[in-house]
């Protein structure tokens, strides 16, 4: 804050004395004004459009947030607050798929009948209206009503120019209450959010799930709901805090690479949040929410990843004979608690229609009949209810600035405890003492291993062990969730089980569970549901440890040292099994190869190719796209065991398993059907990445490094589905999106670089549509500009008072 100290209030009454100042500083300025009065910020922009905010208390900063996110994201965030409203079906008809960033509904019906379903109950007008910690703090609710007065005040006073929703009468003001619904949708994305298509009307006895095959193995359903498809929906992260003892000023380091989505109202905005004297903060916001998510000050630096705890549970239900709406607890019952709820629908012919749908509610949540592809029939005496403690929740804000105004790793450990608000996410952060954390702090429903043990029914003694889904006897009292003397709500744990490691040379996470954040220091004892123990690690945390232990052995680090990784693009899988793939090549009789088609492929020309290549994924990278293509189908293919001839162990976890099993016959196929589509394609086995992985912005073409996360790659990119005749994989769906590499030196300036990989805006018209995105391309990030000097310096300021009139 000391940084403010020769700007003071001033910049708050009177913004025309800020060119002057930038003036002074040799850097051009121009100012804007809004006249009125009312809420109002001042908002200086730096290149990338990057805005730095600065307003007198919490209202007035949630005010100029609102109004500039609203400049840049209009036409996204109008969409996310229809669907809030449950009115998809009405603009846009039932069928078609909302964006995801919200819920996972497969259809606006079913997101319509969800999210009216909320908001009939009134769930979040009743946990907005609770004192906290049950509800928001006054901070927290004085940010979302200044963040709905913002976005009015741009929208009545400026014409949007984005042609996803110019001139669309569905972009309408919004409310406080609005604002608290979105947080609370991101809050529970984990849990009823992803059981969105269960509860919205399909809950009814004896009605088949979404997914009417039952699964042959519930637990590897249970599996992929709550791992693979979890980060298939953008859903990823990698980051890592480096202790004081590895850097070359003693001071910590944290470099944050969250992976998500690059469409849709889950992408990432950066600003600089300022209230002189009470807050400063810089970093990303998801859409919508008031605050910064992953950031830094000037004395510590934050991110997150998407943890393994599974932040709900499953209740099975014994209905009563001849009566599926009422269900037994401890012999004797209860009925289940009606919810009617009608959805307007559009036809094909424009004429509106009427759906409604009944949701059952019990003691332990809603009936749900599926989550996601594992379904839960309603049916042969049996209901599934779920518990998810986050729908009693909106507590994300406040644990996000309480994050913000910490000061040390212990400020930071400390804000935890005190909020509990973290939904889904681990956090690992740095200070400028040196101190480093990692730390799974996030709610979740208290199953003990223990209850699990003498409550699971058969279908939880599956999902339990391989996933962390509990699912429990509900017709016993005893096995309700209980509570820690130190969780602020009843049924989830309280801060004393979360587990942590601080002051490591290194703490690194992504994505795996809390066992392996650094590798000789390794972490156990905490309850199945926060994740597993001595399992394999993905190649992405194989990779990820093998180079941040590297660097902390090494010492001296910098910032620039952690930029250099984020792009340095290794592929751990590359390193693995390339040169056995190439010699394999090589020892194929005639060189041919069988394909999937039993047809012969001459593969000769590949084994040099493989051999050849650096083992990165760079643009400009030749034999990458070969091995992406081989790769990716061996994987989909083989079966782990049979995958590597060294398997996993516990003793060596970031080295096994390892050894490509090249006699498996599913070597030579996924060559053989990799070298066809190539050919078949016109693409050159040596082509260069950059050539078939890449993103159209305004017409033109911007080449993408970084690869999918079986490739095990830290800057990891997933891309919509290969599409040979537009030329590969031709836009990106989720990956490295708001990155931060921060560091110290002891002063009010933290030394840090920054990119938002898709750029500030979704509008093609603005300048800052694509402008990060060519940054990305070419390996580069921005030198943030945090402390006043380095603001007025900028050779772009442009300084604009926003108010409501």
């Amino acid at each position: 804050m000391r940084a403010l100290a020769g700007l003071g209030l001033a910049v708050l009454t009177c913004a025309a004395a800020l060119p002057g100042e930038a003036a002074a500083a040799g850097a051009p300025a121009r100012a804007e004004h809004a006249e009125g009065g009312g809420l109002s910020a001042v908002v200086r922009y730096t290149e990338y459009g990057v805005p730095h905010i600065v307003a007198k208390d919490y209202a007035n900063l949630g005010f100029g947030t609102g109004w500039a996110q609203a400049a840049d994201q209009v036409c996204i965030l109008a969409d996310g607050f229809l669907t809030l409203r449950g009115e998809r079906s009405a603009r846009f008809g039932p069928d078609a798929k909302p964006d995801g960033s919200l819920s996972s509904a497969t259809s606006n019906l079913s997101s319509d009948l969800f999210f009216r379903g909320l908001n009939e109950a009134k769930t979040v007008d009743r946990i907005l209206d609770s004192p906290a910690p049950a509800g928001p703090t006054q901070q927290a609710k004085e940010l979302m009503r200044g963040w709905a007065a913002g976005y009015n005040a741009w929208l009545a006073q400026n014409r949007t120019t984005d042609p996803a929703c110019r001139g669309a009468d569905w972009v309408r003001p919004v409310t406080t209450l609005d604002v608290a619904r979105r947080g609370y949708a991101i809050t529970v994305l984990g849990g009823q959010g992803l059981a969105a298509d269960g509860i919205a009307g399909a809950a009814q006895p004896g009605a088949a799930p979404r997914s009417a095959k039952a699964p042959a193995d519930p637990a590897e359903a249970a599996r992929k709901v709550f791992g693979e498809q979890r980060r298939n929906a953008g859903m990823g992260s990698n980051a890592v805090a480096f202790g004081g003892s590895t850097a070359a000023n003693g001071r910590g380091l944290l470099l944050g690479n969250p992976h998500y989505p690059w469409q849709g109202g889950r992408r990432f905005w950066q600003s600089q949040q300022t209230i002189p004297g009470e807050l400063n903060v810089s970093g990303g916001s998801l859409l919508g929410m008031p605050v910064v998510e992953i950031g830094f000050n000037e004395r510590i630096a934050w991110s997150h990843t998407v943890a393994t705890g599974v932040p709900t549970n499953l209740y099975e239900l014994r209905t009563v004979p001849g009566d599926a709406h009422a269900y037994l607890v401890d012999g004797k019952p209860e009925r289940m608690t009606e919810r009617t709820v009608t959805v307007p629908v559009r036809g094909k012919d424009g004429s509106t229609s009427r759906v409604t749908r009944s949701q059952w509610w019990t003691r332990y949540g809603p009936v749900v009949t599926s989550i996601d592809d594992l379904p839960l029939p309603w049916a042969d005496g049996k209901a599934y209810a779920l518990t998810d403690p986050n729908a009693e929740s909106l507590r994300f804000t406040d644990a996000s600035l309480a994050l913000a105004k910490s000061r040390s790793v212990r400020g930071v450990q400390d804000a935890l405890r005190r909020t509990q608000g973290l939904p889904w996410v681990n956090t690992i952060a740095a200070d400028s003492g040196g101190h480093s954390l990692y730390t799974q702090a996030q709610v979740l429903p208290r199953v003990t291993d223990e209850l699990a043990g003498r409550c699971s029914t058969a279908l939880g003694r599956q999902t339990f062990p391989a996933a962390g889904l509990a699912v429990l006897d509900g017709s016993r009292g005893d096995c309700a969730l209980g509570r820690d003397a130190d969780a602020v709500q009843p049924g989830i744990f309280g801060p004393s089980a979360m587990p942590a490691l601080v002051d490591a040379p290194y703490a690194e996470n992504s994505n795996d569970s809390p066992w392996l954040p650094n590798a000789d220091r390794p972490l156990t004892g905490y309850p199945r549901i926060f994740g597993d123990v001595s399992t394999a690690r993905s190649l992405r945390t194989r990779g990820a440890i093998e180079d941040v232990s590297a660097m902390a052995k090494r010492g001296g680090l910098t910032v620039a040292d952690l930029e250099r990784h984020q792009f340095a693009n290794r592929a751990p899988a590359g390193a693995l099994a390339a040169a056995d793939a190439a010699k394999a090549c090589a020892a194929l009789p005639d060189g041919r190869a069988t394909g999937s088609d039993g047809k012969p492929v001459d593969v000769s020309a590949a084994c040099g190719v493989l051999a050849r290549w650096d083992r990165t994924v760079r643009t400009d990278s030749k034999g990458a796209v070969l091995f992406d293509r081989f790769w990716r189908r061996l994987v989909r293919s083989a079966p782990q065991a049979e995958l590597w001839r060294v398997p996993f162990s516990p003793a060596s976890p970031v080295t096994t398993p390892n050894t490509l099993n090249t006699a498996s016959p599913a070597v030579g196929r996924a060559l053989a059907d990799a070298v066809a589509e190539l050919r078949g394609a016109g693409i050159a086995l040596d082509a260069p990445l950059g050539e078939h992985q890449f993103v159209e912005r305004n017409g033109k073409r911007i080449p993408i490094a970084g690869g999918a996360d079986a490739l095990g790659i830290w800057n990891m990119i997933e891309s919509a589905p290969w599409d040979s005749a537009r030329g590969g994989y031709t836009e990106v769906r989720h990956g490295s999106s708001y990155i931060q590499a921060v560091g110290f030196d002891g002063g009010p300036c933290p030394a840090a670089r920054t990119l938002l990989t898709y750029g500030q805006s979704s509008d093609p018209t603005s300048p800052h549509y694509a402008d990060q995105t060519r940054l990305f391309s070419a390996g580069r990030m921005v030198t943030a500009r945090f402390c006043e000097k380095d603001i007025l310096s900028s050779p772009q300021l442009r300084v604009v008072r926003v108010g409501e009139r």
